[in-house]
């Protein structure tokens, strides 16, 4: 089955559902990066869309957990205290889970379950990638799997990960450590990247759907 890998989404959530219009479920397993939530105007919706099709087409859709799912889960509990989600996008997401009149905890026992990283023999998908770390799986260590900006280690399979904008809106491959970027600042009005892979890591396609307009018509 070939992947089909979605970058940060960042409530882009009308993004995105131009992104699954690419996606065929018959023939390909769809993986997205993490990052689901946060600067973008309808977390709300995204995290309800994604939980969703992870139930509908099980083991055919793997949504992964970023640092801003991670700050949510961590934020929320321990009591609302602290602030680093919130000045990264967490106040805004609070306020939409208020104005849909959805209670956050609702879906949080699902945000915690999300794995750190989806692989087979050839390719590895995570949020941030494996560097040279000493702790690459924690996901509080700033060079680990959810955090890390430093160069990536080379490993024996391809590595897809998000985590940071790439500027000209499109893809970035890393020869040196065999690597894929698929952050494409979706939040910032660029642009949402989906990666096509065949099993092997042999490249497809990538498609690039520009911002759409709501997404960002009242960011918080």
């Amino acid at each position: 089955m070939q992947l089909f890998i979605i970058g940060d989404i960042h409530g882009c959530y009308h993004t995105f559902q131009k992104m699954l219009n690419h996606w065929n479920p018959a023939e390909e397993r769809l993986i997205q990066v993490g990052d689901l939530i946060d600067r973008g105007n309808h977390s709300v919706e995204v995290l309800q869309l994604a939980k969703n099709l992870s139930s509908e087409h099980l083991e055919k859709s793997i949504f992964l957990k970023g640092n801003h799912e991670h700050m949510m889960v961590e934020h929320i509990e321990n009591g609302y205290i602290g602030g680093s989600w919130l000045f990264n996008g967490g106040k805004g997401t609070l306020t939409q889970f208020k104005e849909r009149n959805v209670n956050p905890e609702q879906i949080l026992p699902w945000i915690k379950a999300l794995p750190l990283k989806w692989e087979n023999s050839h390719v590895m998908v995570s949020h941030a990638g494996i560097s040279k770390s000493l702790h690459p799986l924690d996901p509080n260590s700033r060079d680990g799997i959810l955090w890390n900006r430093k160069p990536l280690k080379k490993l024996p399979k391809i590595q897809v990960i998000g985590h940071t904008p790439q500027q000209n809106g499109k893809a970035n491959f890393t020869t040196s450590s065999q690597s894929w970027n698929i952050d494409t600042g979706a939040y910032r009005g660029i642009c949402l990247t989906g990666l096509k892979l065949r099993e092997n890591g042999d490249f497809l396609e990538e498609i690039n759907i520009p911002t759409d307009e709501r997404d960002l018509e009242q960011q918080l």
